[in-house]
């Protein structure tokens, strides 16, 4: 619910939307860190959508942070479901969505308020993204080409030219320049209400991964430039990759990039994109099979196999929830 007199209270300058799901802890220090970098710049709002946590966090919140606005979701509303609840109860003029996994360093969001001040023209900004040892994330893209959609976050992508990838990741230009971009990824963006209010908010057919490519290749047709700034910094904390594979990232991640191939490049390419992709997970499918037969680390040969036949019966075509560990 909105803190006391929350609707009698002027519009601040900055709302921050936050879909959490059973990141108690990470939260709490994100929630923190974006009162310490905004502490001497007045009025901020700050709205938290809970996708149905069981981990504590509706009570932290609302014992914590007595000021924070608070969605507590009866269901997982997936992250573009949550964000779009989160613009839609937010009333500031710029609006950051924010993963929970975050820590703003410094005075990031005064400079991207500051940049969006000073370039009317732009109308979303993504931060420079760094790892906790602070080395720095690739957060900056192009638009995926075909071959891209084929052979990117796939085990085809060593057969992809080294050219092809250096320009999707704009390897050509320097991580500490500020540029236009095509998209930014989605653990922290900065877009204006009237951007929102022209294009329209996240495309919730996207349940997770993929929203915010279709979002920022929405916002450039309408004319809006989308930039990446990397002096404002912010720390993610990206999951680390294990042996342990959790279908449901495969799922939504394959399965979003497919409805992106569908909406932009038609209806045949994206039956061909996940032909594509579930030969894939049945090759591998056996590879993790031979390998259990000669006794090579049998349990994560198992864990494996278990979790891409998960992937092969959902056919790719996910897009609600999966009964599973998948994240925000």
């Amino acid at each position: 619910m909105p803190p006391p007199n929350a609707l009698e209270a002027p519009a601040p300058k900055l709302s921050v939307v936050i879909v959490s799901w059973n990141v108690r802890a990470l939260l709490q220090r994100a929630i923190r860190s974006i009162q310490q970098s905004w502490k001497e710049n007045g009025a901020l709002e700050i709205i938290v959508v809970d996708n149905d946590s069981d981990d504590g966090t509706v009570a932290m919140v609302e014992t914590q942070f007595p000021d924070v606005q608070l969605i507590a979701n009866a269901y997982n509303a997936g992250f573009t479901g949550g964000n779009n609840q989160g613009i839609r109860a937010s009333r500031g003029e710029l609006i950051l969505l924010l993963n929970p996994d975050t820590e703003i360093k410094d005075k990031a969001l005064q400079k991207m308020v500051n940049y969006l001040e000073d370039h009317p023209d732009v109308g979303l900004v993504g931060p420079q993204l760094l790892n906790p040892d602070g080395t720095r994330q690739s957060s900056r893209r192009r638009f995926p080409t075909i071959p891209i959609l084929f052979l990117e976050s796939t085990w085809s992508q060593p057969l992809a030219p080294k050219r092809l990838l250096a320009r999707y990741y704009v390897e050509e230009r320097s991580a500490q320049e500020t540029q236009l971009v095509d998209w930014v990824t989605g653990a922290a963006m900065m877009i204006r209400r009237r951007v929102v209010d022209s294009v329209g908010p996240l495309d919730e057919s996207f349940f997770m991964y993929s929203e915010e490519l279709d979002w920022c290749r929405r916002i450039k047709d309408a004319g809006w430039d989308i930039v990446y700034l990397p002096e404002a910094a912010i720390v993610h904390h990206e999951g680390k990759s294990s042996e342990q594979v959790i279908p449901a990232r495969h799922v939504y991640f394959q399965s979003s990039k497919i409805h992106y191939a569908e909406k932009y490049h038609g209806r045949w390419l994206g039956l061909a994109l996940r032909g594509w992709i579930m030969v894939q997970y049945l090759w591998q499918t056996v590879v993790e099979g031979l390998k259990w037969l000669i006794g090579h680390r049998r349990a994560l040969r198992a864990s494996r196999i278990r979790a891409y036949w998960q992937v092969i019966r959902s056919g790719l075509s996910q897009k609600g929830p999966i009964n599973d560990d998948a994240t925000n």
